[in-house]
């Protein structure tokens, strides 16, 4: 299989969390596809937000999760990234409480999904925001 394909069948997505349990956490939720009907995931972590615009400036991720307790938080660098990144993929936002819901709003993510992690309800989220890039990505070829 060619590089070209490769890429073609895999989505990357960036997780962001300055603790690995939370990584951990959303590559098991997500697993190694988040619906029968996307391809395979190739994960790419982040702990620290250098890190995390180097590979948001680079492109070719399709989704960037973000933990909004992290240190520095997931929610600035949310609204960091959709200020300064061309065509910058889709956001999820985790929160710690339901009640933290306008920060998210305020951060400019896409989705949002709080703690304890559902795994349906971030893989359910996780596979819209997908599936949304890659309709756009079609509309604009």
């Amino acid at each position: 299989m060619s590089t070209a394909e490769a890429a073609a069948t895999t989505i990357k997505v960036l997780v962001y969390s300055d603790d690995a349990n939370t990584r951990a956490q959303v590559r098991l939720a997500i697993g190694r596809r988040p619906a029968a009907d996307l391809p395979l995931v190739e994960y790419v972590e982040c702990a620290t937000q250098p890190a995390v615009f180097e590979h948001l400036d680079a492109g070719g991720i399709d989704v960037a999760i973000v933990d909004g307790e992290a240190r520095p938080g997931g929610l600035g660098i949310c609204r960091q990234a959709k200020d300064e990144i061309y065509d910058c993929p889709p956001l999820l936002a985790i929160i710690a409480r339901r009640d933290d819901g306008w920060l998210a709003t305020w951060s400019r993510a896409d989705a949002v999904v709080s703690q304890p992690l559902d795994p349906m309800a971030v893989a359910g989220a996780a596979a819209d925001l997908i599936r949304a890039r890659q309709a756009k990505n079609l509309a604009v070829q």
